[in-house]
């Protein structure tokens, strides 16, 4: 029998893969392992540079192969195709998602050289194997290594919300989160609480993903098949008995709501962000945000449509205490980034409320929201970064009165940005709410909107209340000051918030897109 099983194992065909369909992933996670060759053998001086060119030169090199892809299933009636034994589906709303995802990592790696900077000046000023070389390597300066960590990270998002098994889903959960667990305890100037970050962010995220592959085993236990259409079939011909699917996908949920940062799943996210290297903080927010939304969008649209009268109601209750938990402490905050953190809470909220509108519609606004949220948020914390004294980042929101006078181009930037996070008009954050209340509307969930909008007019304070103490409070004795901002970090903010105006202005373009893009491959 044995003999059987081994000749029918060697003569089974082997599964194709698709190199060019998985070409933008390839290139990501090729430059992550020369960057780590590049750590292992290139001489200390000559690092920095290096791993700057490398990493903006794959991620460039990734989204033209994402933009060749989606011109190949741009024809009406083609919607992409799955590859490597269906384990993965390259269709509109992966594209979309690894798009923006690529586009975000970008100014994320401007933001992250430009630390590095000054790491690495104070490094070379430093004789090889002399005490202050070393005691730079203990402070936490040496830290080039971030670059192959950021790129297995991104590696990671862009397969998380293409997986269409999930199998191949906690694999992309696991390979997207383990570095960035590492990259949050990278602050060489508050290491404790870098560090401290650091720990209860992998403490909790273990804890998520011990959940969401007790969810993988009940779900397969129950189809036979970790394949998402495959679940869907399963649940389609079950004819009432789906107790054990729905057990398997609310223990599947607590891992994705922990990635998004839904309450009751939240806690980690302000210490996280306060905590993290402000660089890290600003790649986190908003791309993570955006794969792991991804991947929600696929589990509900692809694998349980069906189940959707008894998943809708279980986030339409998160969904309002996301935002309104979030609106609510975010008032109460008196440190800038901790305030940013518990938007970025209520802002998942909002997004939830296109997820719980089950409806094409939903799809392209979550999307679409998604793309505007990721520039706006990346910019805000690239802006704090900025503001210093001489022992690092100030984030006290005490110490930022005034500093819209002494600082005028720094305070109009982040005004724009915090008033794109509020919803006002004429900015990205009006259109993208518009976009999700509409269809959470026609999807049947107005009570929702409602508590959107009023979510949105408390958050609207927090947001104004910084603005004011930036340009008419008087300043303290000992206010922070902004710094030169490097040509790296001045790219950064002024890609986001030109993205910002223009998505307020003209956002039809990407509407458009979105909108072609907001079709599952099942």
């Amino acid at each position: 029998m044995s003999l059987d099983l081994l000749a029918e194992v060697v003569t089974s065909p082997t599964p194709d893969v698709e190199y060019g369909q998985l070409s933008p992933m390839l290139i990501v996670f090729g430059v992550s392992v020369v960057g780590v060759l590049i750590e292992a053998f290139l001489p200390r001086r000559g690092r920095a540079a290096t791993q700057l060119a490398l990493s903006l030169g794959g991620l460039v090199a990734a989204f033209v192969a994402v933009v060749l892809l989606a011109r190949d299933i741009d024809p009406p009636g083609s919607v992409g195709k799955f590859v490597v034994a269906g384990a993965v589906a390259i269709d509109g709303p992966t594209l979309f998602m690894q798009g923006t995802i690529l586009l975000i990592a970008i100014l994320s790696i401007l933001l992250i050289a430009e630390r590095g900077g000054e790491a690495f000046t104070y490094q070379a000023s430093a004789v090889p194997g002399s005490v202050a070389e070393l005691e730079a390597t203990k402070a936490g300066v040496a830290q080039t290594e971030v670059f192959p960590l950021t790129m297995l990270a991104v590696g990671g998002m862009l397969l998380f919300p293409a997986s269409n098994d999930l199998l191949t889903m906690f694999v992309a959960l696991e390979v997207l989160s383990l570095p960035l667990y590492v990259m949050c305890g990278l602050a060489r100037r508050k290491r404790l609480l870098s560090q401290e970050a650091a720990l209860k962010y992998f403490l909790l995220g273990a804890f998520s993903s011990a959940f969401f592959l007790y969810g993988v085993a009940l779900l397969y236990g129950y189809a036979g098949t970790v394949d998402l259409p495959g679940i869907a079939e399963a649940i389609k011909a079950a004819e009432g008995s789906e107790s054990l699917a729905l057990v398997g996908l609310g223990l599947l949920t607590v891992g994705l709501l922990f990635k998004v940062g839904a309450v009751p799943f939240h806690s980690w996210i302000p210490d996280v962000y306060e905590g993290a290297p402000t660089p890290i903080t600003a790649f986190m927010a908003a791309a993570t945000k955006i794969a792991a939304f991804g991947a929600t969008l696929r589990i509900f649209y692809v694998a349980v449509p069906d189940l959707r009268l008894d998943w809708r109601p279980v986030m339409w209750g998160i969904a309002i205490l996301t935002m309104v938990v979030g609106a609510i402490m975010a008032v109460t905050q008196t440190d800038v980034k901790r305030m940013l953190a518990y938007s970025s809470v209520a802002h998942a909220g909002f997004i939830l409320t296109g997820v719980v509108a089950a409806n094409t519609a939903g799809l392209s606004a979550t999307m679409f929201y998604l793309f505007a949220y990721g520039f706006s948020t990346l910019g805000a914390f690239a802006i704090v970064s900025l503001v210093r004294d001489s022992s690092g980042e100030v984030t006290e929101m005490a110490r930022w009165a005034g500093i819209g006078r002494r600082s005028p181009l720094f305070g109009v930037i982040f005004a724009l940005f915090l008033l794109a996070l509020a919803g006002i008009p004429l900015t990205s954050g009006f259109v993208s709410k518009f976009a999700v209340f509409q269809a959470a509307a026609e999807g049947g969930a107005a009570p929702l909107v409602i508590v959107g909008v009023a979510s949105s007019a408390v958050a609207a304070y927090f947001y104004v209340r910084v603005i004011v103490l930036m340009f008419f409070a008087e300043p303290p004795d000992d206010p922070g000051e902004v710094i030169a901002a490097s040509p790296l970090t001045t790219a950064a903010i002024g890609i986001g918030a030109a993205v910002t105006v223009v998505l307020g202005i003209l956002p039809q373009p990407i509407f458009d897109l979105a909108d072609r893009a907001a079709q599952f491959l099942i």
